[in-house]
């Protein structure tokens, strides 16, 4: 289920007895374990009834027997149990698994649990280290079989519609004047993270102090803003969406961005992409050591985004998107030219 299926659950049925939490997203994550602590425990409970385990720390065994013993001061429970993903086996066959003979059956003492849940208790087991998609898409579907038997609340990465719509519920509760426009911009720049798009609302609470928040504000106050933004334009590009090219363009604009500043930083990151290709780097860790090598600061975000456009171009489409960009790089330097014109020109030459 999504989040906001589970809370509108957990207002009208309560809270399930065995729960798994998957998934990165950890902002939504957050609000629904704080609805949860609130529906399950009053404020006085809390102190002996809100327990916390961590798999890396203890067996799986002992949680679901902490689960099933009786507390004499805590007739109601919530326990939460971190790194789900540590019980999985490990450098065992799927074979093995799928018969319950991992590490001692497993999932069928967690079937067990489901069967004849202890009353008064709430187990959530929680697993925020695996995607749905990509590269972690196999081991999600392992951990989704292995805890098969707990209610699973999907804590997605947010696309930008959803984040945009996040960033305007989370500037209302704070007070905060965004226009639909200006919370696709924070969206945007912020990468569509959930706890980023919280942090940095509440900061623009503060700065605006109770006028709307512009487009310059967003530039001036996030981190890495017109960065996040042009990595959205590589993505748009690579995709051919004419489109959401020209919308991002615009953000840049309205954010009051220098557009050959813009341009020569996404030069940059063609080349580097091209680069990557060229010698075969498989994955964002190997962007980065070959990058830090040659001498050149690279820190793990950028390599991650240098390692996408890399995956989303061919060699040939880097290569002609790098000559594009000097021909606009040109077109700006001419007799006093429309900036935002020569860039739409870049795009719609890349998006043919």
């Amino acid at each position: 289920m999504t989040p906001e299926q589970f809370l509108r659950d957990l207002e009208r049925k309560g809270p399930p007895p065995l729960l798994l939490f998957a998934g990165p997203e950890d902002c939504l994550r957050k609000k629904c374990r704080a609805a949860l602590a609130a529906k399950c425990l009053t404020e006085e409970e809390r102190e002996q009834g809100y327990v916390r385990h961590d798999l890396e720390e203890i067996a799986l065994g002992e949680v679901l027997d902490d689960a099933r013993s009786f507390s004499l001061f805590a007739p109601r429970r919530l326990i939460w149990v971190s790194s789900a993903e540590a019980a999985l086996p490990r450098g065992r066959s799927a074979e093995e698994e799928e018969d319950g003979a991992a590490k001692g059956g497993m999932p069928e003492m967690i079937a067990a649990y489901a069967k004849d849940p202890p009353p008064g208790v709430t187990l959530v087991f929680d697993a925020r280290r695996w995607d749905f998609e990509g590269e972690d898409k196999t081991r999600m579907e392992r951990l989704l079989k292995f805890y098969a038997a707990a209610a699973v609340v999907e804590f997605r990465r947010l696309d930008l519609r959803q984040a945009q719509e996040l960033a305007l519920e989370l500037a209302a509760a704070r007070g905060l004047k965004l226009g639909r426009r200006e919370a696709e911009l924070l969206a945007a720049v912020t990468a569509a993270d959930g706890m980023r798009i919280e942090t940095e609302a509440e900061k623009l609470a503060l700065y605006c102090a109770g006028r709307a928040a512009t487009a310059a504000d967003i530039a001036a106050l996030v981190p890495d803003a017109e960065e996040s933004t042009v990595f959205e334009l590589v993505d748009a590009l690579a995709r051919r969406d004419r489109r959401r090219a020209l919308d991002l363009l615009d953000l840049l604009v309205r954010a009051g961005e220098y557009l050959p500043l813009a341009l020569m930083f996404l030069e940059g990151v063609f080349r580097m992409a091209l680069a990557a290709r060229e010698q075969k780097l498989r994955t964002a860790q190997d962007v980065q050591g070959y990058f830090q090598r040659l001498g050149l600061p690279m820190w793990r975000s950028r390599a991650e985004q240098i390692h996408a456009a890399a995956s989303r171009f061919t060699a040939a489409q880097l290569a002609a998107g790098i000559e594009a960009i000097f021909e606009a790089d040109s077109g700006m330097k001419s007799t006093r030219p429309d900036d935002r014109l020569v860039m739409e020109r870049f795009i719609l030459k890349l998006t043919a």
